[in-house]
């Protein structure tokens, strides 16, 4: 599955455009590879979103074409959360 669809379906991003921005600004790695909104997601990879002053790290644990409130957060799994500071 392409990276901003699976950041859309599992509501780590509230829109589809808004993910592929953050990961063609360079935002996001895919198992330590800076990734683009179209790199291939699959179950285990481990994946690190920049959110301003935010960083979370997560294990994708499932793929859903259409996700549910209910499915969502089974799609992944937090792995660390933390604040960075804005030097």
């Amino acid at each position: 599955m392409r990276l901003d669809k699976y950041l859309k379906v599992s509501r780590l991003v509230k829109r589809r455009t808004l993910a592929k921005e953050i990961s063609d600004q360079g935002r996001i790695t895919v198992n330590g590879s800076v990734a683009k909104a179209g790199t291939d997601v699959k179950v285990t990879d481990e994946l690190v979103i920049r959110f301003g002053q935010k960083v979370i790290t997560i294990e994708v644990t499932g793929l859903s074409e259409h996700a549910t409130k209910e499915n969502a957060k089974g799609m992944y799994e937090l792995v660390k959360e933390e604040k960075v500071s804005g030097d």
